[in-house]
């Protein structure tokens, strides 16, 4: 990257000194926006492309909370046919009257339960389901489904049913709650996505939070290759200064991470067993930085190809094979390694596929469509919701939704990555005057909001209140019992102790952070650590 390319525009004076004049007229983001790294730009580096991107704060909060959950993105690009996924066995004359070329017989059941079964090709999942591993939330979707490919993805990604918008519901918490990044870059690298590049679900108001990478062992040629910018003798004092300064160091965040990336990966090794296609050297690449600890909280990988207009069989059983494989051998992995238990996957695509098939031995764009969910973390397989009805159908031939996807996705925001309820609502753009009901996907967060913590068969709780200006923490104990509280930073420094007492049977302590902190708190996340003598538990929170 050549400084000079990006800043030969900034003019000295006529003695080759900076014109101090210009400097309270520029600001970062605007400058980012000028060369086009905010939202989405990448960088060449030894060849290997990047994306420049603030890091994700869920990485931050979440890693200083004591809470080791991850979450995997699966994206089936194209629109998923979720009747020949998950077969409604129950109502099965209306299935196949309704597709009479294209529907699964009965003698290629997987059978899940009496009213429910998977195709053959998806026979990898059967262990998985038979170990608990594997959830199905029935028809989701939204009212006044797009069947748009781009409208469709754009609207699972922002959550917005009313306006076109250029944000992401985790871009939009990210923004939300990151403070300045060059000031403070976290210790891991931001949300990462395997083998695709840009996906609104990480674009914020002001950055893309996610960080790209088609191999991470290309990355090793960007360590050896490139050398880190020496920031010593830059006068911050003028706009060039600055603005040099600033490129400089997003360059060297941006080496830093490939470095942080590299490392976790060498740090472990190849399991085995992937087929060696797109979907299985995603997973197997995920599985290798997870295990080397990289600290990232959120992935995606993506599997192309669902838009089955015309020989669906053959096309949609390749493609349900290669995810079954991908999603067996990678929790096979996970289980080897005893990550299983702290990793969360959940399928998403732009819409489903019309109940009926069409002249061409395929079905159209479509509305509703199960979500399939696997982990250990789920504490056993079964069904969500209602399926739709499929005697119910529109003037266009589909199903009527009957689970709201953000209802799925607030679920698993507040009860797996335990982001604060009235975060989730703000990210989720949430109108209704009131938060959405989790789901019973078998977890839940014992940190967030009116979530407990057992003691002795009782519980102790704790929560945060907003309220105008103010930061409360409300803390509960069923009994007497020495409390310490800490507040600590996004790099994980101790900022103050809040409280240090003992805490009555039945009594609620309630501490206002502002004051207790005696310090002057900057705005952005941090995280307090509740010590009692059962044990710690932690929460993030935000300082704005």
């Amino acid at each position: 990257m050549c400084e000079t390319n990006h800043t030969s525009h900034i003019k000295l004076d006529k003695n080759g000194n900076c014109n101090t004049d210009e400097h309270k007229n520029w600001n970062r983001r605007s400058f980012l926006q000028a060369l086009g790294l905010v939202g989405g730009g990448s960088m060449m580096l030894a060849n290997t492309p990047l994306s420049v991107s603030r890091p994700s704060p869920l990485s931050t909060a979440l890693s200083q909370s004591e809470n080791e959950n991850i979450l995997i993105l699966v994206r089936l690009q194209g629109g998923n046919d979720g009747f020949n996924t998950i077969i409604p066995v129950y109502d099965y004359d209306v299935y196949a009257n309704a597709r009479p070329l294209i529907h699964i017989p009965p003698s290629e059941f997987i059978n899940l339960s009496d009213d429910y079964a998977m195709p053959k090709p998806m026979n990898k999942l059967e262990r998985v389901w038979g170990d608990g591993q594997m959830k199905v939330v029935h028809g989701v979707g939204y009212e006044n489904s797009s069947l748009s490919h781009f409208k469709g993805s754009d609207i699972y990604a922002n959550t917005n049913l009313l306006d076109d918008d250029r944000t992401g519901f985790m871009g939009r918490y990210f923004g939300r709650i990151y403070p300045d990044y060059f000031d403070n870059p976290p210790p891991s690298p931001p949300s990462i996505q395997i083998g695709s590049i840009g996906n609104l679900v990480f674009k914020g108001p002001d950055s893309d939070y996610s960080f790209a990478v088609s191999n991470p062992r290309r990355l090793l040629q960007i360590i050896e290759n490139e050398t880190f910018y020496n920031l010593d003798g830059v006068d911050e004092n003028c706009t060039y200064g600055d603005k040099l300064r600033f490129l400089r160091e997003a360059t060297n965040t941006t080496f830093n991470y490939a470095e942080t990336i590299s490392a976790a990966y060498e740090r472990s090794t190849d399991y085995g067993g992937y087929i060696d296609d797109n979907l299985g050297r995603q997973f197997s690449i995920i599985s290798r930085l997870i295990k080397g600890n990289l600290g990232t909280k959120v992935y995606m990988v993506t599997l192309g190809g669902f838009d089955t207009h015309n020989n669906q069989i053959q096309r949609h059983q390749q493609l349900l094979t290669s995810f079954s494989e991908a999603i067996s051998n990678f929790y096979a992995d996970l289980t080897a390694a005893g990550w299983d238990d702290k990793v969360l996957s959940m399928t998403m695509s732009e819409f489903g596929r019309r109940f009926r098939e069409n002249g061409s031995l395929g079905t159209d764009h479509g509305t509703a469509a199960p979500i399939m969910f696997f982990g250990t973390g789920l504490n056993g397989n079964g069904f969500v919701g209602e399926h739709p009805d499929l005697n119910n159908l529109t003037r266009g031939g589909n199903v009527t939704n009957t689970m709201d996807f953000r209802k799925v996705y607030a679920t698993v925001m507040k009860d797996w990555l335990c982001i604060d309820e009235g975060m989730v609502g703000e990210a989720l753009l949430d109108t209704n005057g009131g938060p959405f009901e989790s789901l019973d996907l078998g977890f839940n967060c014992s940190g967030t909001s009116g979530g407990n913590i057992p003691i002795n068969g009782e519980s102790l709780s704790h929560s945060l209140i907003y309220n105008s200006n103010q930061i409360l923490i409300n803390i509960a104990s069923p009994q007497t019992t020495h409390i310490n509280v800490e507040l600590f930073n996004v790099i994980g420094q101790k900022v103050a102790t809040l409280a240090n007492e003992m805490l009555m049977e039945r009594r609620n302590l309630v501490i206002n952070v502002k004051e207790s902190a005696k310090t002057r708190l900057s705005v952005g996340p941090y995280v307090y650590r509740i010590q009692t003598n059962s044990g710690n538990y932690s929460k993030s929170l935000v300082i704005s």
